[in-house]
């Protein structure tokens, strides 16, 4: 979006006044001063805001093996945190066992290392399914993992009507920003469709997918871009389910939103308030939904991502908290507050206690949960939400123009605007047009004596241990005859839900059944992005 050069901006090029009066505002638009909880629900799904239910407070954790990570959970969860948010190794993204030797250097290192259920089980001791939300973030192995956890939670004797929690299981935007993919895009998009049919059935709590913006957005995409891709995509997901033969109504309820919020506090506030109203409208005008709940744009977050930096890292930590303020003024669902040594390491109990406080305060402390969307009716906010609405649809005619979001992956015409706008926002920080304090202006000397996490470095000896016993213990008939019937309905048109979930039952490994995905479905190969 071309501006004046002389004028001020948001960072997606959305031209700022000094000041906004009335007229800046058109209440009259169809539902643009709806009351919070009433279509288009700009101001918010809930009329009471977080008054009968704060947002989920999340740290998203996960290191070494499952022992560890359970530690760390139940230290968190003693100290007020209200869901988990599990972090896997990239061999456990990627689809590969702790011992295979693409794993070699990498167990345990981003994220927990996950085998088989054996490491749920462990993961998750002490901790009843049924009392706890979860969320993972895992997209090309999430299938895999949802199997792990409903066999975790027939095993602990929990309803599977009322476990909840979330996969990430977003693999459109892997192929974009990201990276962890393994299948080509007509089988993992299968997938996906397999895991929303099934949770829409069986375990209609928890959401079977969770559409990420966050990773457009830390990849260079602006805000705006980051909500249209991000809603480009649900509408890909939601278009495959339709095809499928589902109901929008039984489905819609399954999906939820993931995205990154970053320190441009009002246009964070407005952006999250457009995507509410965009996707009702979307829901109800393009797919025919009914229910009201299939209207509501559920979505969690994470404060810090990108904007957190190495220099001066203490500042992180103010970053972070206002990030989670226009979080909470924009309606999230759950956050997740990033610990300030995060640059450096995975963050230590203290520095993920301070995150967790972030939050607790400004839930507790500030007042700022105590009434509905109490920036709805600023003129500024809501000229800004209109704004915001009119980039993200131009953008996503844009992308329905050239085929849809699965063909603009394909052809990389994504990527490449996401990339254009890194480049110029890199520009923009070396000419110091954009300001990162402590980075490119206010710049110290003085350097700080960090105490960081350290991981056991014989941590990955102790997983290939587990695996090994694993693997003994378990029935060879029972595991083998698992792997065969996945074969069989990957080859089919069936759900392949029940039986991943049979194969984690004889505690088949997750290299093991991704490997028989492999044979099948063969592998993604990137387009070129000049």
């Amino acid at each position: 979006m071309a501006i004046d050069p002389n004028e001020r901006a948001t960072p997606s090029g959305i031209p700022r006044k000094a000041s906004y009066l009335a007229s800046d505002w058109h209440p009259d638009d169809a539902g643009a001063d709806a009351a919070p909880g009433a279509y288009p629900f700009t101001r918010g799904v809930a009329p009471d805001g977080y008054r009968r239910k704060l947002w989920t407070m999340r740290q998203y954790s996960g290191f070494g093996t499952a022992a560890e990570s359970n530690q760390r959970y139940r230290y968190l969860l003693d100290r007020g945190q209200t869901g988990l948010s599990v972090a896997l190794d990239l061999p456990t993204q990627l689809g590969y066992d702790s011992d295979d030797p693409r794993a070699e250097e990498e167990v345990g290192r981003v994220g927990v290392a996950i085998d088989s259920l054996a490491d749920i089980e462990t993961l998750f001791d002490g901790i009843r399914l049924d009392g706890i939300t979860t969320s993972f973030t895992i997209n090309a192995t999430a299938s895999v993992l949802l199997a792990m956890y409903v066999a975790l939670a027939k095993k602990q004797g929990s309803s599977l009507a009322r476990i909840s929690g979330t996969i990430q299981n977003d693999i459109l935007k892997e192929y974009v920003s990201r990276g962890t993919w393994i299948y080509p895009v007509e089988p993992s998009l299968r997938l996906i469709v397999d895991t929303i049919e099934y949770c829409s059935t069986e375990v209609p709590r928890f959401n079977a997918i969770s559409v990420a913006g966050a990773h457009f957005r830390d990849a260079g995409a602006t805000a705006v871009q980051e909500l249209a891709f991000t809603l480009a995509d649900g509408i890909a997901y939601a278009q495959r389910c339709v095809e499928r033969g589902l109901d929008v109504d039984s489905f819609a309820k399954n999906i939820s939103f993931f995205f990154y919020t970053h320190s441009d506090f009002f246009e964070e506030i407005a952006k999250y308030r457009a995507a509410r109203r965009i996707w009702a409208r979307t829901m109800r005008e393009r797919f025919g939904a009914v229910q009201e709940r299939s209207l509501h744009f559920r979505f969690g977050l994470v404060c810090g991502g990108s904007t957190l930096q190495a220099a001066q890292p203490m500042n992180n930590a103010i970053r972070v908290a206002y990030q989670a303020m226009s979080s909470v003024l924009g309606g999230a669902t759950s956050i997740f507050t990033a610990a300030w040594d995060e640059p450096f390491a995975i963050p230590t109990e203290e520095s993920a206690e301070l995150a967790l406080r972030t939050q607790q305060i400004l839930a507790y402390e500030t007042g700022v949960p105590d009434v509905a969307d109490p920036l709805g009716g600023s003129y500024y906010v809501e000229a800004l939400t209109d704004a915001t609405e009119r980039e993200v649809l131009r953008l996503l005619d844009e992308i329905d123009a050239q085929g849809g979001m699965v063909r603009c992956i394909e052809d990389g015409i994504v990527q490449q605007m996401i990339a254009d706008e890194a480049y110029r926002k890199q520009h923009r920080l070396e000419r110091g047009d954009d300001v990162v304090v402590g980075v490119n202006r206010f710049q110290t000397q003085q350097q700080r004596e960090l105490t960081l996490f350290s991981l056991d470095e014989g941590l990955q000896r102790t997983q290939l241990e587990r695996l090994r016993a694993v693997r003994a213990a378990r029935d060879p008939v029972a595991a083998e005859r698992a792997l065969e019937r996945l074969r069989e309905v990957l080859n089919s048109e069936c759900n392949c839900m029940p039986v991943l979930i049979e194969a984690a039952e004889a505690y088949c490994t997750i290299g093991e059944m991704c490997g028989i995905m492999r044979s099948v479905f063969g592998e993604f190969r990137e387009p070129i992005v000049v």
